[in-house]
């Protein structure tokens, strides 16, 4: 249930910060739903109620997926792609913007 509240609390934050005005602000807003998917992976793996996927460690139908884990790492290399490129944009776009600056 806790993390279910988690993961609700970071994709309405993320949200929020996605419709903002700003690149860096949308940045921020993709950072945390990234950190939403990485966790939502991670509660559909099972892995609070099952053994860890070791072999040898437990039966095989006692061991969790180990591949919403592999998902996991795919989707935080994919997120740090994503933040590193629209970082890059808010750089060099800097100043371009006008809608932020006051009349």
């Amino acid at each position: 249930m806790t993390l279910a509240l988690g993961i609700g609390v970071l994709v309405a934050g993320g949200v929020f910060l996605v419709l903002q005005r700003g690149l860096v602000r949308i940045t921020f807003g993709f950072v945390l739903l990234g950190h939403a998917a990485n966790l939502l992976f991670l509660a559909a793996g099972g892995t609070q109620r099952r053994e860890p996927p070791i072999e040898g460690t437990a039966a095989l139908g006692q061991m969790a997926d180990p591949l919403p884990q592999a998902f996991v790492l795919t989707a935080i290399v994919i997120t740090f792609g994503i933040t590193i490129y629209l970082l890059v944009l808010a750089a060099a776009g800097k100043g371009d913007d006008d809608t932020e600056r006051l009349p």
